[in-house]
């Protein structure tokens, strides 16, 4: 490693450390240990995912913390991540939370961008993917109604658990065919959220095949689901 890079890298740890410190002042936070297929990821996350209700961001956007919470389908993507080799594809996740997802693909050697739409969550999940991975990891604000003329395409985008209301099925859809690449493939798990009839409906309208899901079943800490991994392309041409 070159004097350069090492001080490069030594100022980047320096900030997340410091971003560590100001998430932890800010928050009640808790780490939960994750076992996954050859890791044991350490996840740093808001204590109470409702301690962070905020009545204003309800009002303006009907914005709820969702991303807090550490949902079945996350884990149940992450260990999918791990068992399919990254390999150095570029890979982008819709609706980061505190990064468990984005954490285990890093893991799994793709190149991520974690993407939220709260800022918190963001600093969340770079936070994590430093803390298993010892690299930084990209991590930015993303609005599903207003996506960046130069977002461009990926080889691989995942989801989990992002189908919370109705009128998200519409929008992750929309986010889906905007940026899996010509070639490129999505993973969404979803436990089966009331709005998955819909973004499934939407997708077809989309020219996204969504083929027959993979079936797992999750049972810990009492908590009993059934989480679908949907593999999603661009219908063929």
């Amino acid at each position: 490693m070159g004097v350069g890079v090492s001080i490069l890298t030594d100022a980047i740890d320096d900030e997340l450390r410091a971003l560590e410190a100001s998430l932890e002042r800010r928050h009640r936070t808790r780490e939960t240990v994750i076992p996954l297929i050859g890791h044991e990821i350490r996840l740093l996350h808001p204590a109470n995912a409702d301690e962070l209700i905020s009545e204003a961001d309800f009002v303006a956007d009907g914005r709820l913390p969702y991303w807090a919470d550490l949902w079945p389908a996350s884990r149940v993507l992450a260990a999918h991540l791990l068992a399919n080799a990254g390999a150095g594809r570029r890979l982008l996740e819709l609706g980061c939370g505190s990064g468990l997802v984005a954490t285990a693909a890093q893991l799994a050697g793709y190149d991520v961008t974690a993407t939220d739409y709260y800022a918190d969550a963001c600093d969340f999940a770079r936070i994590n993917g430093w803390r298993a991975s010892g690299r930084d990891l990209r991590a930015h604000m993303l609005d599903w109604r207003q996506l960046p003329a130069d977002l461009g395409t990926w080889d691989v985008v995942v989801a989990s658990d992002v189908l919370y209301e109705h009128p998200y099925a519409p929008l992750v859809a929309a986010a889906l065919a905007r940026t899996i690449a010509p070639t490129g493939v999505a993973w969404v798990a979803d436990p089966g959220r009331t709005a998955l009839p819909a973004f499934l409906s939407a997708c077809k309208l989309r020219a996204l095949e969504t083929g027959e899901p993979q079936k797992v079943a999750y049972d810990l800490d009492g908590q009993r689901q059934e989480i679908r991994i949907f593999t999603i392309r661009h219908a063929a041409r």
